[in-house]
């Protein structure tokens, strides 16, 4: 009987460490862990099917919160059906949900189901929004960043080692990321 820690989080810049922090802050000692930086829209996870086949009965699967396992009602229903046919019990910590009762499956199908309405939810805003802006002729996600009059000016500066690229960006008002998209541009602009 081992106690399995699954964590999840969706992209490469996101931290796991709140989620270890968490079985540490329950007192749970977790033997072995599988760990992935990937969506949870679906099950083709590499780190979830390890764990699903590692898993044996009278194991226990701890999450941080149904969502690490799964995004969609139906793949989490079928992830924890998997794991009861195994003799397998699951913990979501977050929602405080133990599979291993009548109760507990009972509000697993219920938090599935808000989680499932709430992806749904922000989905369908999100359509929405769009189509609003194609309807009318606007234009949607974030606005392009422009070319300042002064922009040619700057760059000359920097290239020229006269000012540092930090003070070209306070110069321009620019954050890091947007600065350097510009000087890409700017320079296959004047390239052409």
């Amino acid at each position: 009987m081992a106690n399995i820690g699954y964590i999840r989080v969706s992209t490469q810049h996101q931290n796991t460490g709140r989620q270890h922090e968490d079985f540490s802050a329950k007192g749970i000692t977790i033997d072995k862990l599988y760990e992935e930086k990937i969506s949870g829209k679906n099950t083709d996870r590499p780190q979830l099917k390890a764990m699903l086949q590692y898993v044996r009965e009278g194991d226990t699967v701890y999450a941080e919160s149904f969502s690490r396992l799964a995004r969609s009602t139906r793949d989490l229903l079928e992830i924890v059906e998997d794991l009861t046919s195994k003799g397998v019990q699951f913990v979501s910590l977050k929602e405080n949900v133990d599979t291993s009762t009548p109760q507990g499956k009972f509000m697993l199908t219920v938090f599935a189901g808000l989680a499932q309405l709430e992806r749904d939810t922000i989905l369908q805003r999100q359509r929405e929004g769009i189509d609003l802006c194609l309807s009318e002729g606007r234009a949607y996600g974030r606005p392009t960043a422009k070319i300042s009059d002064t922009f040619a000016t700057h760059y000359q500066q920097w290239k020229a080692g006269k000012i540092k690229a930090i003070d070209f960006m306070k110069a321009e008002n620019l954050p890091k990321s947007t600065f350097y998209k510009l000087v890409k541009r700017f320079e296959e602009d004047t390239n052409k």
